[in-house]
């Protein structure tokens, strides 16, 4: 998204991109600019969700959709229901997206139900994916008042496949996942902190051992949760009786999914990088050219003071809100230990701007920016 709204193109002519801003006026100007925001990208997207198509280069994605029940108070939840299938026939995929749009019925949801723009084993997960559904979410919340802390995504088969590895990929996107009859590869849950994860699998899913690596990624969940009380939430079922199709008991989980709101700016983030370098999470930004596969960040925030834990990348520019911290007060931060910044931050414009430039997402919208370095 390229926009700028009137009311920062002024605010930024008038003052200055270092023009420091009150809380209420921080406030008022997010409140302003996603209003215009919105509406552009109501006139700017209507015609593609009228078509239920998204093009992005050369990947088209197709998508069914369902309003399940009454709209609930804060607005209707978005689920992303995933089909399975993969390395098939186009017929094939086709047929498993039909019957993914029936699968589930989640009261109150939006919900709707992609076909993959690809027919390769890795359909879900591939590197467009993401951009897919950054847009896909930023629509449904514009148009369709979705609300963008209830967003969640599940998946059977390889839509699974997809679930473990987009459910920590873009774990800042979702309130909750569910995972069912999937693998996950090479996934890790690290980056799933702040995301609760349901798995689920037949206890005769044998193929690709689907059902000995379920359990085992439970039991990295159930660890991580007792090293982090309150965080790595998680739902975990085999049943005993089930191959690959699980008879719907699967279902269990989307009441589960679906208690829970997205953490907009949670206190402690681990953001793990995928082979599928991403370039913000959270509270996180990272400038593309220092992000890399593999590369770990430990970040906590307590009181005034920002903590980093990483060896790599080198800089790293910190989002800042009052939803995290008082901007009023200075605030310290320290990487592996050491002091990289005390002092005030300033609340901008151009922090407003750059957030919804990155992301139509008002509950993540960043009123200050601190760029920060490692120390040497």
């Amino acid at each position: 998204m390229k926009w700028l709204t009137l009311t920062l193109a002024l605010g930024m002519l008038c003052h200055g991109d270092e023009t420091a801003l009150s809380r209420t006026e921080a406030e008022a100007l997010v409140k302003e600019s996603w209003n215009a925001t919105r509406e552009t990208l109501r006139k700017e997207r209507a015609a593609e969700m009228e078509k239920k198509t998204i093009v992005i280069g050369d990947k088209t994605m197709h998508f069914l959709q369902r309003e399940i029940g009454e709209v609930p108070e804060g607005g209707r939840p978005l689920v992303i229901s995933l089909h399975g299938g993969g390395s098939t026939a186009a017929r094939v995929n086709d047929g498993q997206w039909q019957n993914q749009i029936r699968l589930y019925d989640p009261e109150g949801s939006l919900y709707i139900a992609p076909r993959a723009p690809t027919n390769t084993w890795n359909l879900w997960h591939e590197a467009h994916i993401d951009g897919l559904f950054d847009r896909l979410i930023e629509n449904c919340v514009a148009i369709h008042g979705i609300n963008p802390d209830r967003v969640y995504v599940m998946g059977y088969s390889a839509g699974g496949d997809g679930v473990y590895q987009i459910g920590p990929r873009m774990a800042d996107r979702w309130a909750a996942a569910a995972m069912m009859a999937g693998h996950p590869n090479e996934a890790q849950p690290l980056s799933l902190r702040n995301t609760p994860f349901a798995l689920q699998v037949g206890g005769k899913d044998a193929a690709f051992k689907r059902n000995e690596v379920c359990r085992q990624w439970a039991e990295k969940l159930d660890a991580l949760e007792k090293e982090n009380p309150g965080s790595y939430l998680h739902f975990f079922r085999s049943y005993p009786e089930c191959g690959h199709w699980m008879d719907r008991k699967d279902a269990v989980a989307v009441p589960w999914m679906l208690k829970f709101t997205r953490k907009a700016w949670p206190k402690s983030i681990t953001w793990l990088q995928d082979d599928v370098i991403g370039t913000r999470f959270y509270w996180l930004s990272v400038d593309k050219g220092m992000a890399k596969g593999g590369q770990k960040i430990e970040a906590r925030c307590e009181g005034q003071k920002i903590s980093i834990v990483a060896d790599d990348p080198k800089k790293l520019t910190l989002r800042l809100s009052d939803a995290l911290l008082d901007l009023d007060q200075e605030i310290q931060v320290t990487w592996n230990g050491k002091e990289v910044f005390s002092g005030k931050v300033k609340r901008d414009a151009k922090a407003i701007q750059q957030s919804l430039s990155e992301r139509g997402d008002p509950s993540t919208v960043a009123t200050a920016l601190l760029e920060i370095a490692a120390p040497q």
